[in-house]
């Protein structure tokens, strides 16, 4: 009688790690790794993270699993650096959990603009250190740090969103030039979307139609599309939609006094 056979285990496909992942932007990079990758899906809504898990474990037998937590919150920051450190399939990380506060500065509560800078900046630094600490050494992967077109043009009323974004950006590009020091093969990229329909601006209480007209929104899908495209082709910065690249090259061109004058002029 020949002997009993078992089966091959299955192959462990590389895994990515994206913040944010119940809803928007972030939802939708989980569509779009999932038929090549396993998935670490981290938010604070369980609900909505079991939702995504199973639609993209259904469709691409993909091992989702989902991590609940806070990343305003220093233990929960904590809890997924350690698995970004330790997780040895580990390929990309999507740092795109974040929120707007809608105002003018003084008048709100400084609590929410904590948070945000904590949220945008804290997590980002501690979770970007955590995954190339595990990258660089095995000389593969990448980082996306989901900023904003608000990086590049302010407005009135979102002085401290745009703040945490340009800080985004200007930090991406020093991790940039840091690898590329030591040639590393790992890439990193800053992430710039102008309006997106998600969440987002609902969070806020803001009506869409104020801020800018049809034209200028962009589907979550298209956002996640276009950073995956630079991630292959490896570029630094990605601005999806060429409405918002000829904005940001244009603005970032002119003296600044016009340029604050044309941010003043912007309806809130």
């Amino acid at each position: 009688m020949p002997p009993t056979q078992s089966a091959p285990p299955a192959a462990i496909r590389p895994l990515a790690v994206v913040t944010g992942a119940s809803s928007g932007i972030g939802e939708a990079f989980a569509r779009r790794l999932a038929p090549a990758h396993d998935l670490l899906l981290v938010a604070r809504r369980k609900d909505r993270l079991d939702a995504v898990a199973s639609e993209v474990a259904t469709a691409h037998g993909t091992r989702a699993e989902i991590l609940v937590a806070d990343l305003g919150r220093q233990e929960d920051v904590a809890r997924v650096a350690e698995r970004l450190r330790r997780e040895q399939n580990l390929e990309l990380l999507v740092n795109n959990a974040g929120f707007g506060v809608d105002g003018l500065f003084w008048e709100g509560e400084i609590a929410s603009h904590e948070q945000m800078h904590r949220l945008h900046i804290l997590a980002t630094l501690k979770l970007c250190h955590a995954a190339l600490g595990n990258l660089v050494p095995r000389n593969r992967g990448a980082i996306v740090n989901v900023a904003s077109v608000a990086a590049f043009v302010r407005g009135i009323g979102s002085g401290s969103y745009g703040a945490t974004k340009s800080w985004m950006t200007a930090f991406t590009e020093g991790l940039h030039l840091d690898l590329r020091s030591i040639k590393s093969r790992v890439v990193v990229q800053a992430l710039c979307p102008g309006f997106t329909y998600s969440e987002f601006h609902d969070t806020m209480g803001v009506r869409r139609e104020r801020r800018a007209p049809r034209f200028f929104w962009l589907s979550a899908d298209r956002v996640a599309a276009a950073s995956l495209a630079g991630l292959r082709s490896g570029r630094l910065y990605v601005v999806p939609g060429w409405q918002y690249r000829i904005l940001t090259a244009l603005m970032t061109k002119l003296p600044n006094g016009l340029r604050v004058a044309l941010e003043s002029a912007r309806p809130r």
